[in-house]
C-alpha cells in the first residue's frame, strides 16, 4: 500500500490556510436542565455511538469536533449545533485537551449531549478530581442565559453546587466558560479586575481586593427579571399556612402574584408593613419569599448607624469590605432575592457623622442598579422584592414611603389571639419538641388565662414562648412522673405563668 503524503500535505496545508472551520450553528435556550429536548450540544452520526462516549474535543482553533477512538481507529465527529450558553465551555474544553465522556442520546439530527463529565486521561469511567469544577460551571450555565450569541444524566454523583470561585485559575476558567451568561456591565468588570489580580505593577493589598472582589461577585448567579408564572391558588395555601387572619394582607400579596403572572417581573414597588411589635411582619416576609420561590436576605436597620455600612468601604483602605447590601447578595447567591428591611423607621439616622442610611436605601428601592463602594460596580436589582417592616409610621421619611406600598396591620383581637394559640402557637411549639399533641392538652379556659395573661402585650411572641413554657412542663412531668399526658386548666396555667 502506498500513502499520498503530499497530497495530505497539500491538503493539510490548505486547512490551515483556511483557517479554524467552525462546523456548528447555535440555538438559544433557556431551560435550567439538559435533555434529549434540550441537548447541551448535538454531534454529527458519524458512526454507531454508545450512551457513554470518552474522548476529548479538538483544538478550536483548527475545528470544532469531538475526537474519540474505535477499535483503534480515531474518530473525529463535528459538533453540529450547540446551545449558546455553551460555546465558551466548547473552546475551553479543546483549548486545554481535557479529556472528558459524554452521555449520549439517538436524535434525527445526529447524537445529543445531554451531559459532560470529565473524566481520567487513561479511563472511561472513572471521574477526574476536577470534575466538580466542570459540574459548577455547567449548573451555573444552565442557571443562566446567554446576554450575547457565541445537566447532568442519572449517574451524577459530584454535585458542583458547593463550589466557590477563589482562585485566579477557577475565576479565569469560568470567564472563559461562563462569561458570557454575566450581565455586560459585570462581564466587563471581571475582566478589568481580573487584570488587576494578575498584575505584577499592583501592589499586593490592591491584587488581594481585586481577587476578593471577583470572587464575591463571579459567585452570585446573576439571573434575568423574568418571572415564571405563580399558582395564586397555591400562593394562598401558603399564607394559610403561616398566618391567621390578616386578610388585607393576604389580598395584596395575590394581587402582586397576579401582576407577576401578567408582567412576569416584579412590581416596581415592595411592601411595607406597618404595626406592634411582635404581630408577625417578618413572617408575612418569610411567607412571600416562599412563594416566590427565592431566597431572602434581611438588613436589620436598628444595627445601621451610617451609610458606609450598606455602600461599603473604599479598597484605598486595608481593611476594607463590601457593605450590608452587597453581602447580603452573596449569602443569598444570587441575584433575584426577597430583601427583608427590618425596623425600616431607624433608617433616618440624621445624627449620624458617616451619612444618612435611608440615602443608601434608596438606590436599592428605585430598581435603577446599586453600586456598593468596595465593588466600584453597579449591581442590577431588578429582581430584588423588598419588604420592609416598621413599628411607627410617622419615623419613617417621605422618600422612602414613597418606595413602598404600605399596609398597616393592627394588632390582633383577644378572640384572635386564642385561636392562634390553640391552632398555630401550641401545634408549632409542640412539632418542634417533638411532642404529641395529645400529651400537653390546654382547655379553653386555660386559654383564656394565657391571652389574659398577655393582655397588655401586643402581637403573638408572648403566646408562643407561653406554648413553649407549658409544653416543657408537661415534657418534664411526663419523663419524671411517668404520667402519659398533661391537662393544663386554668389554676394550673395561672400558677404556671404567674
Amino acid at each position: 500500500m502506498v500513502f499520498d503524503f503530499s497530497e495530505s500535505s497539500e491538503k493539510q496545508a490548505e486547512e490551515k490556510a483556511a483557517g479554524p472551520v467552525c462546523t456548528y450553528e447555535t440555538f438559544h435556550s433557556e431551560s435550567n436542565t439538559s435533555d434529549k429536548e434540550h441537548p447541551i450540544m448535538v454531534l454529527d452520526a458519524v458512526s454507531e455511538m454508545p450512551h457513554h462516549l470518552a474522548g476529548q474535543f479538538s483544538d478550536p482553533d483548527k475545528r470544532t469536533a469531538f475526537e474519540f477512538s474505535e477499535e483503534k481507529e480515531k474518530i473525529s465527529a463535528d459538533v453540529l449545533s450547540i446551545d449558546s450558553r455553551f460555546t465558551g465551555l466548547l473552546h475551553w474544553l479543546g483549548s486545554n485537551s481535557i479529556r472528558v465522556r459524554l452521555s449520549l442520546t439517538k436524535v434525527k439530527e445526529g447524537y445529543a449531549v445531554t451531559a459532560i463529565r470529565e473524566v481520567n486521561s487513561g479511563s472511561i469511567d472513572k471521574l477526574s478530581a476536577e470534575d466538580g469544577f466542570l459540574q459548577y460551571m455547567i449548573g451555573r450555565l444552565l442557571e443562566g442565559r446567554a446576554h450575547e450569541d457565541q445537566m447532568l444524566d442519572e449517574d451524577q454523583d459530584i454535585d458542583g453546587d458547593e463550589m466557590k470561585l477563589t482562585s485566579l485559575q477557577s475565576i479565569t476558567d469560568f470567564l472563559e466558560c461562563a462569561g458570557s451568561t454575566l450581565p455586560e456591565n459585570i462581564r466587563l468588570w471581571a475582566r478589568r479586575n481580573l487584570a488587576v489580580a494578575r498584575s505584577r505593577e499592583i501592589s499586593p493589598e490592591e491584587k488581594r481586593h481585586a481577587q476578593r472582589a471577583l470572587s464575591i461577585m463571579l459567585n452570585i448567579q446573576w439571573k434575568g427579571d423574568y418571572f415564571e408564572p405563580i399558582d395564586p391558588v397555591e400562593a394562598r395555601k401558603i399564607l394559610d399556612e403561616e398566618l391567621y387572619g390578616l386578610e388585607n394582607v393576604k389580598q395584596r400579596i395575590i394581587e402582586t402574584i397576579i401582576q407577576i403572572n401578567r408582567t412576569h417581573t416584579l412590581p416596581a414597588y415592595g411592601l411595607l408593613l406597618i404595626g406592634p411589635a411582635g404581630i408577625g411582619k417578618s413572617q408575612i416576609a418569610y411567607a412571600v419569599a416562599r412563594i416566590l420561590k427565592l431566597p431572602w436576605a434581611t438588613l436589620d436597620m436598628s444595627a445601621i448607624h451610617d451609610s458606609e455600612q450598606l455602600t461599603g468601604s473604599s479598597r484605598v483602605y486595608s481593611n476594607a469590605k463590601p457593605g450590608s447590601i452587597m453581602e447580603a447578595f452573596s449569602m443569598a447567591g444570587e441575584s433575584n432575592l426577597v430583601f427583608i428591611i427590618n425596623e425600616l423607621d431607624k433608617a433616618d439616622s440624621r445624627t449620624s457623622t458617616g451619612g444618612n442610611p435611608a440615602d443608601a436605601l434608596l438606590t436599592l428601592l428605585d430598581n435603577l442598579g446599586y453600586t456598593d463602594n468596595y465593588m466600584e460596580c453597579t449591581i442590577p436589582t431588578t429582581g430584588v422584592y423588598p419588604i420592609a417592616t416598621a413599628n411607627e409610621r410617622d419615623r419613617i421619611s417621605a422618600p422612602l414611603m414613597s418606595r413602598f406600598a404600605v399596609i398597616n396591620i393592627p394588632d390582633y383581637t383577644a378572640d384572635e389571639k386564642k385561636v392562634i394559640f390553640t391552632k398555630f402557637s401550641l401545634p408549632k411549639v409542640l412539632k418542634r419538641m417533638g411532642m404529641d399533641p395529645a400529651e400537653c392538652v390546654v382547655t379553653p379556659e386555660a386559654v383564656d388565662v394565657v391571652v389574659r395573661q398577655f393582655s397588655g402585650e401586643s402581637g403573638v411572641r408572648d403566646l408562643e414562648q407561653a406554648a413553649e413554657h407549658m409544653a416543657a412542663n408537661a415534657l418534664y412531668r411526663i419523663e419524671t412522673e411517668g404520667v402519659s399526658k398533661v391537662t393544663f386548666d386554668a389554676e394550673m396555667t395561672e400558677k404556671l405563668l404567674g
